[in-house]
């Protein structure tokens, strides 16, 4: 009682709901929530614990890709009240299908991500700066047109980009209307900048490469991005000098060309192979003196050509197979005595072109009597030669085969180029190549099974093989040459038969790449026409099929065949270009997984399949027009002989 009686005190009572309570309430929460995990087994809590830091983690790290999605959609959202006005209120979110015989809007393509293209990051710079869409349909369109293909659509994976570029522009009611030839001849010229843009960057990429890692070197490795060498004469380089003027690269030539005024010498103790070395070299230079008018090259061309003059220093006047052009010495190959028959008559044009403009006539006589003796000599199948002749006697050896492959193919195209070259006096040309062609039809000539595909086999001793290399692919080409010139006009039918087949040699392969060799069947019942052996499955970056497409669309103005040499090149891109730099022949064309880089490109991707495709793109036909020149073996233009001379 003394206490509650303090003066200085008082006592104030408060229920259990007020702010007493909330505390001491807090505070046993707290105790039962400690006493709950003290609890907890040593292993729930380590559980818990990880989830906690589990979660922790994961939204750390989502955090950037949150925030990023909803500044996207506050920015889009704005977007969209800005354009709203301009926007049709059911406009479609993808792009409409494009459906045969509809041109595609002209915005899709330019509205395309260049960023997105695969490729070395300096080409992609250069077409960005251009504005150049043609690499855009050979990189990424290939994956989109695939998948549309694989939808049933009325367009195939290959020919979407064709059929896409051959639709007509709809009608203005909006009624799409058929093909007709002003409107063909409208989107040929709409499709060329494309296309020829595009193997102009080919070509870029290519030599970036080359100069990157070989120049001044043969040929570019460009997997190892090193260089091999064959002759040691730079020979990408030369082979290339008239590609680059005839494709407009004016700077990548004025640096070639500064090459050879400087560097490129010829007094060399080299063995070089005379065939190859006047297809590429010596035609090279001739070539490209007459494109250009600059001595230089002739002055190469003369010193070139009389270095290899010793080839013809044999008992028989049959030429060794090689040179050397350091001594002046000359001799066949280690094995053999014997020469191939292709390399000692597809060396006519080039040296009687060098005498012609030198006046000098001992390189036109020396390859004349070449010329001669085959034509006299016996053992021909209705004009078909063997593959060998030997330098001792003149005579042919290993009698009994008969290809127009490897060995003996430039000897049928040189008998028809050679009596265009000379302006068509040289009757004995046009005989034996008449004859040659007969007896194409009458012993090689062959369908496949099931589609009947024509192809051109081989004959060994009395044998048919349905062995066809790529390299017969030259003679649709020269068929189609020989009929524009006033031969038979049959010749034309078949070489545009021979062209499907070529054309179908790239098509049935999963790369959409041609094989070195075929095997057509020919048994009733065959599931496929064409097979190809593991040993015949590379790809060399040839030229034959393109070189034939061009002569083709030259003369009969088809546009199928710059869609079929279109297709090709798209598939070049997708399979053998490198993005250091370059393009390399590949193992396996059947693999498209794994084509199996082979580390090597020809000198011929540059001087002659890129050139070709150039030129089969270009619709100016008075450009290296085909009754001016005449190609060489290599695809070098030289000048058919005025009628005075």
């Amino acid at each position: 009682m003394q206490a509650a009686g303090r003066p200085d005190s008082v006592s104030i009572h408060l229920a259990g709901a007020q702010s007493g309570g909330y505390n001491n309430s807090k505070q046993r929460r707290r105790r039962s929530c400690w006493r709950r995990w003290k609890q907890l087994s040593r292993l729930q809590r380590s559980l818990l614990l990880f989830m906690l830091v589990l979660l922790s983690i994961c939204g750390m790290a989502s955090y950037p890709t949150v925030a990023k999605h909803l500044r996207s959609l506050t920015e889009g959202e704005q977007d969209t009240e800005r354009s709203v006005r301009l926007m049709p209120l059911n406009s479609h979110v993808l792009p409409e299908p494009v459906q045969q015989g509809r041109q595609p809007p002209p915005e899709q393509l330019s509205q395309r991500k260049l960023s997105n293209k695969r490729g070395p990051p300096v080409l992609q710079s250069r077409l960005q700066k251009k504005g150049n869409i043609s690499n855009i349909i050979s990189e990424d369109k290939a994956a989109e047109l695939r998948k549309e293909g694989e939808k049933d659509s009325v367009i195939s994976w290959r020919g979407a980009v064709i059929d896409a570029d051959q639709a007509t522009e709809g009608a203005k009611d909006g009624k799409n209307k058929e093909d007709s030839p002003d409107n063909q001849v409208k989107h040929s010229k709409e499709l060329e900048p494309s296309r020829v843009e595009a193997v102009q960057e080919a070509f870029r990429h290519a030599w970036k490469g080359y100069k990157d890692y070989a120049w001044g070197h043969d040929e570019l490795r460009p997997i190892s991005r090193s260089y091999s060498e064959w002759f040691g004469l730079g020979l990408t380089l030369i082979d290339a000098l008239d590609t680059m003027w005839i494709l407009g690269l004016k700077q990548e030539f004025e640096e070639a060309r500064a090459w050879v005024a400087t560097e490129l010498t010829f007094n060399k103790n080299v063995d070089v192979n005379l065939f190859e070395s006047t297809i590429r070299i010596l035609g090279g230079l001739l070539s490209t003196y007459h494109l250009t008018g600059d001595g230089l090259f002739l002055d190469k061309a003369k010193d070139i050509g009389s270095r290899l003059m010793p080839a013809f220093n044999t008992q028989s006047k049959i030429p060794y197979s090689d040179v050397n052009i350091g001594k002046g010495t000359a001799h066949p190959p280690r094995w053999t005595s014997d020469s191939t028959v292709a390399e000692v008559t597809s060396i006519q044009l080039e040296f009687r072109e060098l005498s012609r403009l030198t006046q000098e006539p001992q390189y036109q006589a020396a390859v004349a009597e070449v010329m001669n003796q085959v034509h006299k000599l016996d053992g021909k199948l209705d004009g078909l030669v063997p593959m060998f002749i030997n330098t001792n006697s003149g005579q042919f050896t290993h009698q009994g085969i008969y290809t127009l492959g490897a060995r003996a193919d430039s000897y049928y195209e040189y008998l028809l180029k050679q009596w265009i070259q000379g302006g068509k006096k040289e009757d004995q040309f046009l005989e034996d190549y008449l004859q040659a062609i007969e007896g194409v039809k009458k012993n090689l000539l062959q369908k496949s099974s099931p589609k009947g595909l024509v192809f051109v086999g081989e004959v060994s001793h009395g044998q048919f093989s349905p062995k066809m290399d790529h390299l017969v692919c030259f003679l649709p080409g020269t068929l189609a040459l020989g009929a524009h010139n006033g031969l038979p006009a049959d010749h034309m039918d078949l070489a545009k038969e021979l062209m499907q087949t070529c054309y179908q040699m790239y098509v049935q392969m999963e790369t959409g790449l041609s094989p070195e060799i075929v095997h057509f069947n020919m048994h009733q019942g065959s599931t496929r026409d064409i097979d190809v052996k593991p040993a015949d499955r590379h790809n060399l970056l040839r030229p034959e099929t393109v070189e034939s497409l061009f002569y083709l669309y030259r003369f009969t103005k088809d546009r199928k065949y710059q869609d079929w040499g279109w297709e090709i090149l798209l598939n070049f891109n997708k399979y053998t270009k490198v993005s250091s730099g370059g393009y390399t022949s590949i193992n396996n064309v059947c693999d498209p997984d794994y084509p199996g880089p082979r580390d090597k490109m020809e000198s011929f991707f540059l001087g002659e399949t890129l050139k070709y495709l150039y030129l089969l793109f270009s619709e100016d036909h008075d450009f290296i027009s085909l009754d001016k020149y005449v190609f060489n073996t290599e695809a070098h233009p030289l000048p058919i002989w005025p009628p005075t001379e």
